[in-house]
């Protein structure tokens, strides 16, 4: 008899093998699973071609270190308690209830190479891992140091490859009578890009399609778009690395620089996607594929000139989504797509669930599972709640932010002050919403807050918006700083 639990009526024999590669800031675009008309990423396709592809994947809040925590956690960043960076100050507590402690309690080898960017030393190092290797802050792209539970090694070479071929030693020396939970996570393709030497000249005699808003003027728009400084213009000469010609105009010198920029990330792109292409061959010698899950996802969008601009942060589309791409031969229809709303809280829930163990009762996401299955819950959400805590931060100033996201309209709002948070401004700034109709507007380029056909929007998705957070147990500050509409 088949279990009606999955979709193809395949049990596997035992609980799946689960290897989740996470990289940083590797945005939608930028694959060719996604239909990118920059660059290729053939790894990244093969395994959309052998699994499902999430169209409609979200992060909770676009900046690393409270992604990762949402990761580990299953929980938004008020919760779990990295709201920023954890180079501000913040700490995380690695202690408080997490998947790989939970898999590791139920018999799951465990182990996270790459990027950790939690802090680390007493409480912030990992947890819940048997062997844990981990980059230091954002870490070097070229001879990098890691951090373990013995010390420091230093490894000479790329990051990227290295930090593969540490994940796959790993595999080679686990218990293969067990199932083992590995979690890759990439320093790449994170800023300042430093591409591997064979990638140097990649793309150096081609000209890389520009997005339609890479000349955005800001205009129709709340005042913080205008006031961020993510701009091709801020780029620095460590980015461009050459001069800027002489006798461009304005416009001229903007799409220089973005040639510049959007090459040198495609090239760390490049690398990324020859190392998830080794994972995969790992597999498959070693007999592997058929009961591993293989997931692939990024910490956050990221902005490839879009609005003319780099980085992340605002709620904005190329910033909020992400790509998910998952794979598990028997469950999982080779070559299916999802379009239902699902969020990087969903994670921790839907590995537990993979492994059939209960989620803690902390966790505030939903597993993945039923529409892996290929299965339409009709009780699935509608709407995934956002939220940047940082205000007008030293780098980039932008804003502190949060909002609502529908399949038809984006409510975004600026509450004018930080939470009260670590890294927060002290300075306000006015409070202020946007409301975009992504159906008539999918570039996000016309704030429709107080057009008076969309009075009824705004009403409705203000008390959605309110139900959120308070569902999130997170404060709806517009509620107690603002008049009713």
């Amino acid at each position: 008899m088949t279990d009606p639990r999955h979709g193809q009526g395949r049990r596997p024999a035992r609980r799946p093998n689960i290897i989740l590669m996470m990289t940083d800031d590797h945005a939608v675009p930028a694959i060719g699973a996604y239909g990118s008309v920059i660059n290729r990423t053939p790894a990244v396709d093969r395994l959309a071609a052998e699994g499902m592809r999430f169209d409609n994947a979200f992060c909770t809040n676009s900046i690393c270190s409270p992604a990762r925590a949402t990761l580990l956690t299953g929980a938004y960043s008020h919760v779990h308690g990295m709201t920023t960076l954890e180079q501000s100050g913040q700490k995380f507590d690695a202690r408080q209830p997490s998947f790989p402690e939970m898999l590791q309690a139920a018999g799951y080898q465990t182990a996270i190479v790459g990027k950790w960017h939690l802090g680390h030393g007493g409480v912030s190092d990992p947890c819940g891992f048997d062997h844990w290797e981990i980059l230091p802050e954002h870490g070097q792209y070229h001879d990098p140091t890691f951090l373990t539970a013995d010390g420091e090694h230093r490894y000479s070479g790329y990051v990227t490859d290295i930090i593969t071929d540490l994940a796959l030693n790993w595999l080679d020396r686990r218990d293969p009578d067990q199932p083992f939970a590995l979690l890759i996570q990439h320093k790449a393709p994170h800023r300042a890009f430093e591409p591997a030497e064979r990638h140097r000249h990649l793309y150096e005699h081609e000209e890389i399609p520009a997005p339609a808003t890479l000349h955005d003027d800001y205009a129709n728009r709340v005042g913080a778009a205008a006031e961020a400084r993510m701009r091709m213009s801020d780029l620095l000469p460590s980015d461009l690395k050459m001069l800027v010609p002489e006798g461009l105009s304005e416009r001229e010198e903007r799409e220089w620089r973005y040639q510049r920029y959007i090459k040198e990330y495609l090239r760390v792109i490049a690398g990324l996607d020859e190392n998830v292409g080794r994972v995969l061959h790992h597999l498959d010698v070693g007999g592997l594929t058929d009961e591993t899950v293989v997931a692939y996802t990024s910490d956050h969008g990221f902005y490839l000139g879009e609005h003319g601009w780099f980085d992340k942060r605002f709620m904005y589309e190329p910033s909020l989504r992400i790509p998910l791409v998952v794979r598990w031969p028997g469950v999982v229809e080779p070559g299916s797509s999802c379009d239902e709303l699902v969020a990087n809280v969903d994670y921790a829930q839907t590995i537990l669930d993979l492994a059939d163990l209960p989620a803690h009762e902390r966790m505030q996401g939903r597993s993945l599972l039923p529409l892996l299955r290929g299965e339409r819950p009709d009780d699935w959400r509608d709407a995934v709640y956002y939220r940047y805590f940082e205000h007008l931060d030293v780098c980039h100033g932008v804003q502190a932010n949060y909002g609502i996201r529908t399949r038809t309209h984006k409510l975004i709002h600026y509450p004018g002050h930080g939470s009260g948070q670590v890294g927060a401004s002290p300075q306000t700034r006015a409070p202020q919403w946007e409301l975009f109709d992504l159906e008539r507007d999918p570039d996000e380029l016309h704030n429709r807050y107080d057009d008076p056909e969309y009075a009824q929007v705004v009403e409705d998705l203000t008390a959605r918006l309110t139900a959120l957070q308070l569902h999130y147990l997170d404060t709806p500050e517009h509620v107690s700083t603002e008049e009713p509409r």
